[in-house]
């Protein structure tokens, strides 16, 4: 990230109320919190896409605040949330972490990957919202290490990415908004493509299961979920 990307990631949330969660992750239309029905509809594609279970085991990767983590842990075993903001872990850590069963960790994402001590104890991954932020090598990087070390991962779910084909429907007559498609430091990051999101996935060991949000959700008109299951070997 650049500096100013960096700050304000890091120092936004500051800015916002204490528990004013979602603005802090920007889950916002017009700048105001998304309604709770929005919130519903994502639980309930998450849950649904990684098929959540008592059993599961599920990382929740670029958590942020734990908000949607919380709302997911009911459907858990165990969560484990990481993110890379030290004020959104603690803000996390303070209003929803459950110890041992809902922990949350300081770190990046491909690191934490790599140097995760257990990785086998995961049975499903999430990333919402926030893989169009990650540069392809860290992106790749990320994935591959998944499939590598997570063998006991079933699904990973790649939720809310911007849709490069789909990016007029958002911008509309906006000037000067194509610059910014390949930009992981922009306010939506980058803008990849269906067949660019599956053929990331498959040369990181996954075979991508791509899908958009029902009529209610917002954000259909421009994004969409790709869950990802193991390729065949």
């Amino acid at each position: 990230m650049t500096a100013s990307a960096t700050s304000d990631y890091h120092e936004y949330p500051k800015t916002l109320p204490p528990d004013d969660f979602w603005g802090q992750v920007r889950r916002t239309v017009n700048g105001q919190p998304v309604p709770a029905e929005q919130i519903d509809l994502i639980v309930q594609a998450v849950c649904d896409l990684l098929e959540l279970g008592a059993e599961d085991d599920l990382l929740d990767v670029a958590c942020g605040n734990g908000a949607l983590t919380n709302l997911l842990a009911p459907a858990c075993r165990n969560v484990v949330g990481v993110d890379h903001s030290e004020y959104l872990v603690d803000v996390a850590r303070r209003n929803f972490e459950d110890a041992p069963r809902v922990t949350f960790t300081l770190g990046d994402a491909a690191d934490s990957a790599e140097h995760e001590p257990l990785p086998e104890r995961f049975t499903k991954v999430l990333c919402y919202g926030s893989f169009s932020f990650f540069p392809d090598a860290t992106a790749r990087r990320w994935l591959a290490t998944l499939a590598r070390r997570f063998s006991g991962v079933q699904y990973v779910l790649l939720g809310n990415l911007p849709d490069r084909d789909r990016a007029p429907a958002f911008y509309g007559d906006r000037a000067g908004w194509q610059a910014s498609l390949e930009d992981p430091d922009a306010p939506i990051g980058i803008w990849r493509s269906a067949d660019e999101v599956s053929a990331l996935a498959a040369a990181c060991g996954w075979h991508a299961h791509l899908s958009v949000m029902p009529p209610p959700y917002y954000a259909r008109h421009y994004r969409f979920d790709a869950l990802l299951e193991r390729a065949a070997s």
